[in-house]
């Protein structure tokens, strides 16, 4: 009751007392705390160059900006006319604004020049709107964005390449530039630095200090609260033995939960750019046990988390110590003659380079492929394209090859730049400026749980797929023997999401067309995790089936079924459908051919930077 009468009391009141310190001198404490913070953070960015280790040295990235920008800024420049009409244009909602804020100091009242998107987050507090100077400074913003934003579609001569990283640079401005992201320009900052006297500033700080030493000098962002999760402890838990391993992976066999099981046990090939136990995330959302509950034998491979001395370990080294060395260890510890194997993302391009490999050497291990969100024609990629061209990719791999890896938070800012204004700027402004730890997510605990990746390797991939689009074109090769998407015979399950931005729904119907056999394409809701790890339990999202797939990818989605709920046991029943309908006693993990190793999850997936 005390709390209710608090809030009656605070929203009687003038609403511009919210926003002045009540005690000063606690604010005059908790500045004096947060400059010492600073100090810290300073301390922590410095240290790694006193010791001798190098920074990245940005200056590249920044000359691809300027340069990508300045075509822009010279399209509209060039010719007086255009200049002058753009100049007319922002002026003019500008002028709008000032009519539409006067009006409103009049006591008028005015609709507004320029409104959020209805899911923008930024600008859901109700003093965006009823505060005057919040609601000037919000459309301000929006106005001028929309601008830039504009400006960048319609310049003429930008190759598509171009135009897509103008609009990329244009809106990583617009999200750092927010009014939302400062103090001053952002009514809730605003009230909760004057109600703590400023503490709030003190904790953000002190965590960013905190995670700037984390980082050996960079700023390692936290999206979840690091100290709630443990691998093996509370997360990856479905029962089972690393059964074998190499320098570069471990594989693990589940314990079977059923008396009998399927005869063809299932491979999965995760992807290495982050850890395998999205898969595994915790009992309730983990694919892994419910294909165990459901009677299947189940490996994956769980790669290393790699440091200089792997750095020479090429794509085909994957392939071969890798996705090949899986299936040798899973059809003998399963004593069988063929499995189902199963590839997410880039994982499932090395599934699909692994097939063509195996096909053009008669070996015919695999009975079924399912492809999760992969891409093996890249024409149509997703937004990761935007970092990958010629200039870009040489200053890429000058970077790796000075430590012998790409930094695995390197990655994962170059993902969460691609929606920072949902996985950057909204951590920054509570991390450091609210001073509040993030909620405990294990979705974002693994997202941040970033795994490096081997020169080689990586500069292979971003050459050979996205850059030059080998695969598709019938171009790769490997020990001399071309590797075609048409050799590729097996039944293929290959899953895309609807709302995936990393390999669009479009680039995976679009490969799907180049297999050699029945391809079957399927399409659920949400996007390229959550769509993929949705349990039946969930009851979450649609899944599309059984489009008509002779034309384009919107008449395939108009003419499909679609089915609510996950594309688990769609999945599960296509296996039956193509597999031999024999059982067997549940399988105890390396048969008697392999010596438990260890524990699931093993030691590969804990290796952390």
């Amino acid at each position: 009751m005390a709390e209710r009468g608090a809030m009656d009391t605070e929203t009687s009141r003038d609403p511009i007392l919210n926003y002045i310190v009540d005690n000063p001198e606690a604010f005059a404490q908790n500045i004096g705390q947060m400059l010492a913070h600073a100090n810290d953070a300073m301390s922590a960015y410095v240290a790694p160059l006193a010791e001798g280790e190098l920074k990245p040295d940005y200056t590249e990235e920044i000359t691809e900006w300027v340069r990508t920008l300045s075509r822009v800024g010279h399209y509209w420049m060039a010719d007086p006319h255009r200049m002058i009409e753009a100049q007319s244009r922002l002026a003019t909602g500008w002028m709008d604004l000032y009519a539409h804020a006067f009006r409103r100091l009049a006591g008028e009242d005015a609709p507004p020049v320029a409104t959020p998107d209805g899911n923008d987050r930024r600008f859901k507090d109700p003093d965006w709107t009823a505060v005057e100077f919040f609601d000037f400074l919000k459309q301000g913003y929006l106005i001028t964005t929309r601008w830039a934003a504009g400006l960048v579609e319609e310049t003429e001569d930008l190759d598509e390449h171009t135009r897509e990283k103008a609009k990329f640079y244009v809106s990583q401005l617009s999200a750092a530039l927010s009014p939302s992201n400062f103090i001053l320009t952002n009514p809730e900052l605003l009230r909760e630095t004057a109600s703590t006297s400023g503490e709030n500033l003190a904790k953000g700080m002190k965590m960013l200090a905190e995670d700037v030493a984390r980082g050996h000098g960079e700023l390692r962002l936290r999206q979840s609260d690091p100290e709630k999760f443990a691998v093996g402890e509370n997360m990856a838990l479905t029962p089972g033995k690393v059964i074998r391993e190499n320098e570069i992976c471990q594989i693990i066999q589940y314990t079977a939960t059923t008396k009998d099981v399927a005869k063809e046990p299932i491979l999965i090939i995760p992807p290495w750019i982050n850890k395998f136990y999205i898969l595994d995330l915790n009992p309730d959302k983990s694919m892994i046990r419910w294909l165990v509950e459901q009677g299947h034998t189940v490996f994956i491979c769980s790669w290393i988390n790699p440091d200089e001395s792997l750095g020479h370990k090429t794509f085909v080294d994957y392939m071969k110590d890798g996705a090949m060395f899986a299936v040798d260890t899973a059809t003998t510890a399963a004593n069988v003659d063929r499995i189902d194997m199963v590839g997410y993302c880039v994982g499932g391009t090395l599934v699909s380079m692994t097939l063509a490999y195996m096909a053009a050497n008669g070996d015919d291990r695999v009975n079924t492929a399912t492809l999760l969100t992969t891409q093996v024609d890249f024409t149509h990629a997703g937004d990761l394209k935007l970092f990958v061209d010629k200039d870009q990719l040489s200053t890429l791999e000058k970077r790796m090859r000075a430590k012998g890896y790409l930094d695995g938070a390197a990655m994962a800012s170059a993902f969460n730049m691609l929606r920072a204004n949902d996985l950057i700027w909204p951590y920054v402004v509570n991390n450091y400026i609210r001073g509040k730890d993030p909620f405990p997510f294990d979705l974002l605990y693994w997202n941040s749980d970033a795994t490096r990746m081997p020169a080689a390797n990586h500069s292979w991939y971003l050459r050979n797929f996205y850059l030059e689009n080998r695969f598709s074109k019938g171009e790769l090769e490997v020990d001399g023997k071309p590797l075609l998407l048409s050799d590729i015979k097996v039944p293929l399950f290959n899953v895309a999401t609807n709302e995936d931005h990393i390999a669009p729904a479009l680039s995976v119907y679009k490969g799907n067309k180049l297999f050699g056999g029945p391809a079957r394409f399927v399409l659920t809701g949400s996007g390229h995790i959550a769509g993929v790890v949705n349990p039946p339990s969930k009851n979450k999202y649609q899944v599309w089936v059984d489009g008509d797939d002779s034309g384009t990818l919107e008449n395939w989605h108009k003419t499909a079924k679609e089915i609510p709920g996950s594309w688990w046991p769609v999945w599960d029943q296509w296996l039956t459908d193509h597999r031999s309908g024999k059982r067997v006693r549940g399988r105890k993990p390396g048969g008697s051919h392999y010596n438990a190793i260890e524990d699931a999850p093993g030691r590969y997936v804990r290796k952390r930077y």
